[in-house]
């Protein structure tokens, strides 16, 4: 249970364009990334190969998030796209979408995470263990920062 009662139903699959979960993916990263923040790129190419997270509440699609391999570095894994329906927010989701990204790529041999954070949400992948590094640079017209959290030592 959600704080305020509201069921929820976690989700990891792969394969954002072949099934109904990808379908909910679909419709939250539009209404956040293009309606809301006015992104334009916002589907690609790794969409598939990566895997996702989809949280339900009370079955209406709520949060999202992709985690795929890094290519260039072994053990590493990219997390991105997440995102959180404007009305859910405020409720934990964005925390339970990194958890669930994060223990997926475990399972597949992940020891480091990356991340290209907006800086305006910077604070909460802090707050997820994250650390930013580097310089502040554009992504289409938002500024982000590059974060990484190593999980074994």
């Amino acid at each position: 249970m959600l704080n305020g009662g509201n069921m929820e139903t976690t989700v990891t699959f792969r394969n954002l364009y072949s099934s109904e979960h990808g379908k909910a993916c679909k419709y939250i990263r539009e209404k956040v990334f293009v309606e809301e923040q006015g992104f334009i790129e916002e589907f690609d190419e790794i969409d598939e190969a990566a895997f996702f997270a989809v949280i339900y509440v009370d079955g209406e699609p709520a949060a999202t998030g992709r985690c795929f391999p890094d290519k260039n570095v072994s053990d590493t894994y990219i997390i991105g796209r997440v995102a959180v329906m404007s009305k859910f927010r405020k409720r934990g989701l964005g925390e339970r979408v990194m958890q669930m990204l994060e223990e997926a790529a475990l399972k597949n041999g992940a020891d480091k995470f990356v991340l290209s954070s907006q800086l305006q949400a910077r604070p909460f992948y802090e707050k997820c263990g994250y650390t930013a590094t580097g310089d502040i640079y554009l992504d289409q017209h938002c500024p982000h920062i590059k974060m990484v959290k190593t999980m074994r030592f």
